[in-house]
């Protein structure tokens, strides 16, 4: 289970998101918002990566317009591991190194098709199992 969420900025890509990952046969469960009335990121944002961190789903991805503000709500959660990317080198490398189990995007500023790309890299790369890499994430935690 993915678990989504936006505020209305992000509410369109998180939309296209949701139906990518479903016709990769991910089931998604969405924490809203719901449309694209103004809302506060900190709700959603906190939502979805509550549902990681209690192993309710097993990744998420959440998006406002630029992918900041709700990237630092995920990361106030213990457990959560949020990585805002840009590109998919980044989105490899986070899953690679410090296996990040959500996903942030910047809806106002990611064109769909390279965000697509981010989340197939970002769903498809396993986290490398490195032993320095284990270290810096319990260092992390």
């Amino acid at each position: 289970m993915i678990a989504l969420g936006s505020d209305h900025g992000g509410y369109d890509l998180k939309i296209k998101v949701k139906e990518f990952l479903e016709s990769k046969g991910y089931e998604c469960k969405d924490y809203g918002c719901f449309d694209k009335s103004s809302c506060d990121y900190p709700d959603f944002g906190r939502a979805a990566a509550e549902a990681v961190a209690s192993g309710e789903c097993e990744k998420g991805v959440v998006v406002c317009t630029t992918g900041i503000g709700i990237s630092i709500v995920a990361n106030k959660v213990k457990g959560v591991r949020c990585a805002l990317c840009t590109d998919p080198f980044m989105a490899k490398m986070t899953r690679l190194h410090n296996n990040a189990n959500v996903l942030a995007l910047g809806g106002g500023l990611t064109a769909e098709v390279e965000a697509m790309d981010i989340v197939e890299t970002f769903f498809s790369t396993e986290f490398s199992n490195e032993e320095k890499h284990v270290r810096r994430i319990n260092k992390m935690e």
